[in-house]
């Protein structure tokens, strides 16, 4: 137990820990900054600070499972899919701050390379890891097979949920406490399953915390893209070798609120001529100008996060 849970935990936490003193000034010294929207005012302080921190979570993740990896081959496929998005991310960062291409991988140029690292994943998983794509219904203990659909709802719900992820980045911590809930809740439904994956969620545990170090209000350095889109393929990775991708909209409903704020938001903004229905979106922004602090953002999305994650371990 002490070596397949606390481990990786431990291990991935000291490796960040001690990343961060070392990535964040060379960060600073290359000008890897963040550039704040104008409409938040609170946020103008942050101009500047660094971003790309994600290659920490992702080195000290991949060092870490580098060790289990041979007694746990399962984690493979989510590696891969973390790792796949992680450089996507990291592209997408460096067009957006050193090359100063503000709109950084263009959306088709984005959309590709997602599908390519998602179907690395799909051939991986069932090929070499002999997963099926049959889905556990929550609260049933009922396995279904959709058939061939299976593979079209793979595609969407990888590239929705790294996507959510994505955007629920935007305040000092909030990905980054929220997804560690979530890491959390996977951990223990993968040792209860005996699903074999859970060196790679007990290496997110460690990371996150780690992070957190440096990304709690108020942030030293931001995880951009590049760490981002990686929580969101580790998410995906994780619920779907363990066949429970209707889960994610359980526990990361915080993701899906996030995105459905955008998609929402800029519908009702073209339909009228430029209405708007939230303040800003993604929705955290139209909390934070409604009064709120950054805080006080995370504590709530956190908290629902995690009774989110007990409500859907009852449904296992």
């Amino acid at each position: 137990m002490v070596y397949d849970i606390i481990f990786p935990v431990f291990i991935s936490f000291i490796i960040t820990a001690i990343l961060g003193p070392i990535v964040i000034p060379i960060l600073r010294k290359a000008k890897f900054g963040q550039t704040e929207r104008e409409e938040l005012k609170s946020h103008q302080v942050k101009n500047g600070t660094p971003t790309m921190g994600g290659i920490m979570i992702l080195l000290s993740v991949l060092i870490t499972c580098l060790i289990y990896m041979g007694r746990y081959p399962k984690i493979v496929p989510v590696l891969l899919l973390t790792i796949g998005f992680g450089i996507i991310g990291f592209i997408d960062d460096y067009l957006k701050v050193v090359l100063r291409r503000s709109d950084g991988l263009l959306a088709w140029q984005k959309m590709l390379c997602q599908i390519v690292v998602t179907t690395i994943f799909l051939v991986y998983m069932i090929k070499v890891s002999g997963v099926s794509l049959t889905i556990l219904i929550p609260f049933t203990g009922y396995y279904l097979n959709i058939g061939w659909l299976a593979v079209v709802l793979l595609y969407f719900a990888v590239i929705g949920t790294v996507n959510g992820v994505n955007f629920t980045d935007g305040v000092d911590g909030l990905v980054s406490c929220v997804t560690l809930m979530v890491a959390v809740f996977l951990t223990i439904v993968s040792l209860v399953t005996k699903a074999g994956v859970s060196p790679i969620s007990c290496a997110f545990i460690g990371a996150l915390l780690g992070f957190l170090l440096y990304n709690a209000h108020p942030a030293k350095v931001f995880m951009g893209d590049t760490g981002s889109l990686a929580l969101g393929g580790f998410v995906a990775g994780m619920a779907y070798m363990m066949q429970m991708p209707i889960f994610i909209l359980i526990i990361g409903l915080i993701y899906v609120v996030e995105v459905l704020s955008v998609i929402i938001q800029v519908t009702y903004f073209k339909k009228t001529g430029g209405k708007r229905i939230f303040k800003m979106a993604p929705i955290h922004h139209h909390f934070e100008l409604s009064g709120w602090s950054e805080t006080q953002v995370v504590a709530v999305f956190t908290i629902v996060t995690a009774l989110l994650c007990m409500v859907a371990y009852l449904g296992i």
